[in-house]
């Protein structure tokens, strides 16, 4: 039976009672206390990331691609011991 709900630990969460009848806590994010966000009902679980982060993603890749294609910058060659 949930108890309260307050901010414990530096993260929003539950407090219930046991069947021992023990006070109990877990983290909000891990019960299903508050309804579904509206992203998460539109995408009925078929969609991980929000499109803005799938951009930013996108970007990073091309940046990382570009960098990697003019070749690597201040890297010594190590030349095998005989």
């Amino acid at each position: 039976m949930l108890a309260t709900r307050k901010q414990n630990w530096g993260e929003d969460r539950v407090m219930y009672f046991d069947q021992q009848g023990r006070v109990r806590s877990l983290p909000a994010a891990w019960t299903d206390v508050d309804p579904p966000d509206t992203r998460s009902q539109v995408a009925a679980g078929r969609a991980y990331l929000r499109v803005d982060d799938l951009l930013k993603l996108g970007e990073l890749v091309f940046e990382v691609r570009n960098r990697h294609k003019n070749g690597p910058r201040c890297v010594k060659q190590s030349t095998p011991h005989v």
